[in-house]
Order: structure tokens, then C-alpha cells, then sequence
């Protein structure tokens, strides 16, 4: 199980995209002992901060800065891709 974020992303929301490209290539390339990925995820990208008087944007984390949901099917689909490649390897 792999955690896109937090110290693999550097931190940085954005760059579990990078983190994502990476973990599907060794997926695509046969690597089995990678079984589950974690990442942060929500509607709308980045966080926002709990104002009083201030309405919420919903669907925006207000706990850790998520990816957004084009992001997010980039991402799994991409993931998929890989998954779907190891499967024909193991055919092979």
C-alpha cells in the first residue's frame, strides 16, 4: 500500500500526480508487491480554511489540500491502465 501524499508528494497536493505516473509504471512493468494506493482526494482541489461568517465551498477539504476530481479520474484511470498491463504479464 502506497501513500501518495504527505512525504511522497513532498507535501505538495499537486504532485501526487507525479507520484501516481511513477507507481503505475512499476504496476505496468510486472511489480506485484504494490496491492493498494492511498491519496487525497475530494470535488473541488486545494483546501480551504474554517472563516467564521465565511460560507464553505463544498466539496473543498478543510483538513489536508486534495487533488480535484479531473485530477482524480486522470489519476485512476491511469492506475487502471496499469493494473489492466500487469494482468496481460502475468498471462503472457
Amino acid at each position: 500500500m502506497i501513500d501518495f501524499s504527505h512525504a511522497n508528494s513532498a507535501k505538495d497536493y499537486k504532485r501526487q500526480m507525479n507520484v501516481a505516473n511513477d507507481i503505475s509504471g512499476q504496476v505496468a512493468a510486472g511489480e506485484k508487491r504494490i496491492v493498494g494506493v492511498m491519496a487525497e482526494s475530494n470535488l473541488v482541489e486545494g483546501r480551504q480554511d474554517l472563516v467564521p461568517g465565511k460560507p464553505l465551498t463544498y466539496g473543498q477539504s478543510v483538513t489536508d489540500a486534495c487533488l480535484g476530481w479531473d485530477d482524480t479520474t486522470r489519476m485512476l484511470e491511469l492506475l487502471a491502465g496499469a493494473v489492466q498491463a500487469r494482468r496481460k504479464l502475468g498471462k503472457a
